[in-house]
């Protein structure tokens, strides 16, 4: 079952993210072009959702400019997109996760790795690069290329040109059946505008994130289909050889969006389940108060202000500790109760007797 829920980033503008499944948590940066609802029915990303939400809390959302998201955004820069990651995450009451990021949606999670090293345990991504196709133009036969490809975004984007739609079906998914290109169709008409579309592309284009990607420190998953024509390997390759502790995977596809019944997804799914955490065991009756007894007191007295609702600076100023303190206190209280988000957490805690102002210790 979806939940789907709103959130604001730092400059107002509201931003649609979803839940699904139980266990550790798994953020997925915004690709684009995404619509949270759309997309559970669409043969492009139903098996992506079914596989990410199998022993995990999947956390994703719409960029601004897209889906459920406000389309008005002004902000629709590289910048404001990590912004608004570090909005959903907060918003989800999420310490420490997972991150994956998809084809766009790579550049973000990296940005956000290395800006945010004590919150992601892992990253994965996938069909990714390190630099968008106007940043990585060696020639000028390169850059005249892609401006031609971004002509066609900005002129044919929704308008029902049947060739446009066809350029890029072919692009992405060489190898699917109408059926995909169809969603593919579908998904341009209802994702974005075509303005928004013209923007986010451009941008894009001009994103290079390989001083970032040498500043990621967690254990890396790069995956990247061997002919895919929208993304080269190499570019895969490269991003996977900044990344200090990253592992690379080739794919024996030439489809940018990997399809259910092909070979090259049960060997992406084998890869992510043996790199992710495992999903989080089932809490025994009776096990809680063994968990709660294993807080040290400084746990206690975290877990007592995230009971009263506090966040995380509220907290360090009442316990006069640093935010990342804290937030180390916190990550090592969740990983006791086995909770994967914030809420969660406060219900268990609430139930236990925490959160009674001023106690400090449950009853």
């Amino acid at each position: 079952m979806q939940q789907v829920r709103f959130c604001t980033a730092s400059d107002g503008v509201r931003i649609a993210y979803a839940v699904t499944g139980n266990g550790p948590p798994l953020v997925w940066a915004a690709t684009r072009f995404t619509h949270i609802e759309f997309d559970r029915a669409s043969p492009l990303w139903r098996h992506w959702l079914a596989e990410l939400s199998r022993g995990h809390t999947l956390v994703r959302y719409d960029e601004r400019g897209c889906g459920l998201s406000d389309w008005n955004a002004e902000d629709l820069t590289f910048d404001a997109w990590v912004r608004d990651l570090e909005a959903v995450v907060d918003a989800a009451g999420l310490e420490r996760f997972a991150l994956i990021g998809i084809f766009k949606g790579g550049v973000v999670a990296v940005a956000y790795a290395a800006r945010h090293p004590e919150r992601v345990s892992h990253l994965v991504l996938h069909g990714a690069c390190a630099r968008g196709k106007l940043a990585s133009a060696a020639t000028p036969k390169e850059r005249e290329e892609e401006e031609v490809i971004l002509k066609l975004v900005e002129l044919g984007w929704g308008e029902g040109n049947e060739g446009f739609r066809h350029l890029f079906a072919k692009e992405f998914i060489p190898d699917g059946r109408p059926e995909h290109h169809r969603s593919i169709e579908e998904l341009f008409r209802l994702t974005t505008s075509p303005a928004n579309a013209a923007r986010i592309s451009r941008e894009y284009s001009m994103v290079d994130v390989r001083a970032l990607a040498a500043k990621v420190r967690c254990p890396t998953l790069v995956t990247h289909s061997r002919g895919n024509l929208r993304q080269p390997l190499e570019e895969g390759r490269q991003l996977a050889r900044l990344i200090t502790d990253a592992r690379f995977i080739p794919l024996e596809s030439r489809n940018h969006f990997l399809i259910e019944d092909e070979p090259a997804w049960s060997r992406f799914v084998a890869e992510l389940r043996a790199f992710l955490p495992d999903a989080a065991p089932a809490v025994r009756t009776g096990a809680l108060e063994d968990n709660f007894a294993s807080l040290s007191a400084r746990e206690r007295d975290v877990l007592e202000l995230i009971a009263e609702g506090l966040d995380n600076r509220q907290i360090a100023d009442r316990l006069e500790l640093s935010e990342k303190t804290v937030r180390n206190h916190i990550n090592s209280i969740f990983a006791k109760l086995d909770v994967p988000t914030r809420a969660q957490a406060i219900v268990r805690a609430r139930d236990a007797g925490f959160g009674r102002r001023g106690t400090g210790m449950p009853d």
